[in-house]
């Protein structure tokens, strides 16, 4: 997404006086994550066991249950294998991230739009990670456990459950800078 679009979708989404302080999206294409390190062993033993499974059902003649009941874990094989990188550079390609005086807000959705945002008066948590290359991730609340194994995977459901993040974001320190001081003027506001 271009900055004209990013604004134009978030802006939509700005309450009456709301000002936005800064826009971004994270990174595009195709990439690894850590968790890939995990998932990459994980879905080829997922998917290989699937796919013999099947094969030998199908080439042994073994009943038309047995051959069905292989075809949902083939599936999911598959995207876990290869579709899962697909879907993911899809999302972020039509992901935005919006910091107002209020609020810190993304904007994605594969098929629909969905809106998630983070009042910055009552976010108790923030954590920035940040890669040797100056890339990294906000998040906005607590971590939830075991959210790491899917590191940004897209599973459907998955994440409504995850605090809001300006995910693989560029200069991720100053970004984090200009959320801490909109965060202590929010505050000061409210007082």
């Amino acid at each position: 997404m271009s900055r004209g679009e990013i604004e134009n979708v978030v802006g939509r989404e700005l309450t009456p006086g709301e000002r936005l302080l800064w826009t971004g999206s994270p990174r595009q294409g195709l990439l690894l994550r850590s968790s890939d390190a995990f998932m990459i062993p994980f879905s080829l033993l997922w998917g290989g066991f699937a796919m013999f499974w099947e094969a030998s059902v199908l080439s042994l003649g073994g009943p038309i249950f047995f051959a069905i009941w292989g075809v949902p874990f083939v599936l999911v094989g598959l995207y876990m294998i290869v579709g899962r990188f697909f879907v993911d550079a899809r999302v972020r390609a039509k992901t935005a991230y919006a910091l107002t005086d209020r609020r810190a807000m993304v904007v994605s959705g594969l098929f629909s739009s969905t809106v998630r945002s983070a009042e910055l008066r009552g976010v108790s948590e923030l954590s920035v990670a940040e890669r040797a290359n100056g890339t990294g991730t906000i998040t906005f609340g607590p971590s939830v456990t075991g959210a790491a194994w899917f590191g940004g995977m897209p599973w459907p459901g998955v994440s409504a459950k995850l605090a809001p993040a300006f995910e693989l974001i560029a200069d991720v320190r100053t970004v984090y800078q200009r959320v801490r001081e909109a965060q202590a003027a929010a505050l000061a506001a409210a007082r």
